[in-house]
């Protein structure tokens, strides 16, 4: 028996340019490296990798993943949850605005939900087909599911014929198809509550420092420039960059760049929403110089980075981490961290 797959489809109510929906893409593998756009107001997303990540079900994720886009860019959306990507897109199509239609995960429930719908609703088929179909009696997906394979081809031809038969059965086996790597790299936290603790704010960077430097390594790339984006409460927001030294995928390089930019904004008072820490100027780390040194201090704490890496991919993302971000879990920032890995 395959394992099951869950698809969400985005249906952004907004047409973002080609430079916003790249950083969309960026924002949103922060849920799940599996997306595919479709310009230019959608995006699919497998969240199928991302559930043990996160620990949490498909529909949360959908969830945390509109929120990112609603807290970090204003865009609203509707959205659609099933097992592959037609009926999730369908599933959108007939979800209102700011609303998610999810689609059961069982063979009885995909059946009564889709058996239903008019014929027109199945991706492929226009006014001409539904009109033909309709001129023998077939106007609902479950009338054309139930039709001889060889009545559907006198209809409409063979090709055609198979396949609306396996739409109309629900079946697409599809995959997301993610785009070419890009050439940054994103994680961001979205706050529940407004923050006003500088503690809090070293907190949350620090731990998006830290995933960003997991997945340098677990994707094999260097950095050579980090920036930072602080949102407030009002919707506007901060940007600052920096070069880091050298290109690097050693995360206490990483961090301390991150928290020099973050304590350059002086946040004492701000009332700040979410945080977006973002890497450039990546490269194949294999091909990245290293600054030799003698220091056994710096040796030492990239065999226990490495260690770390060994246990996350082991134990999962909390089987190591900074000292800081070890105490009690109401002392953190509440929301919802990015995604380290594109496994």
């Amino acid at each position: 028996m395959s394992p099951r797959r869950y698809i969400a489809h985005l249906h952004l109510h907004a047409e973002p340019d080609e430079e916003q929906l790249a950083d969309i893409l960026e924002l949103l593998s922060g849920v799940t490296p599996r997306l595919q756009a479709f310009p230019p107001d959608a995006v699919q997303l497998d969240l199928t990798s991302a559930l043990r990540y996160f620990g949490k079900d498909p529909g949360e994720l959908v969830q945390m993943a509109r929120m990112r886009l609603t807290a970090m860019y204003g865009i609203e959306t509707s959205a659609g949850l099933a097992g592959n990507r037609m009926l999730a897109a369908m599933a959108a199509a007939a979800s209102p605005p700011g609303g998610t239609t999810r689609v059961p995960a069982d063979r009885a429930g995909v059946e009564a939900w889709l058996y239903p719908r008019p014929v027109a609703a199945l991706p492929g088929v226009g006014r001409a087909t539904a009109t033909a179909l309709g001129r023998y009696g077939l106007h609902t997906v479950g009338q054309v599911a139930a039709t001889p394979a060889a009545t559907l081809q006198r209809i409409l031809g063979a090709a055609p014929a198979r396949m609306l038969a396996e739409r109309a059965r629900g079946h697409d086996p599809r995959p997301v198809t993610s785009a070419t790597p890009a050439a940054h790299m994103t994680a961001d936290l979205v706050l529940d509550r407004d923050c006003l603790d500088p503690a809090q704010h070293h907190r949350a960077v620090l731990g998006l420092a830290e995933q960003l430097g997991l997945r340098l390594r677990a994707e094999q790339q260097a950095a050579g420039r980090l920036t930072l984006t602080v949102r407030y409460a009002d919707r506007t927001a901060t940007t600052r960059t920096g070069t880091l030294p050298g290109p690097t995928d050693h995360s206490p390089v990483v961090i301390a760049a991150a928290l020099g930019i973050l304590a350059s904004l002086g946040l004492e008072r701000a009332r700040v929403r979410a945080y977006a820490l973002r890497l450039d100027d990546l490269r194949p780390a294999a091909r990245t110089p290293r600054q030799l040194t003698m220091d056994p201090a710096d040796e030492r704490a990239r065999a226990a980075e490495s260690a770390g890496d060994r246990a996350r991919r082991r134990f999962g993302p909390a089987a190591a981490h900074p000292a800081t971000l070890a105490g009690p879990r109401e002392d953190r920032p509440r929301g919802d961290g990015p995604r380290p890995d594109r496994s």
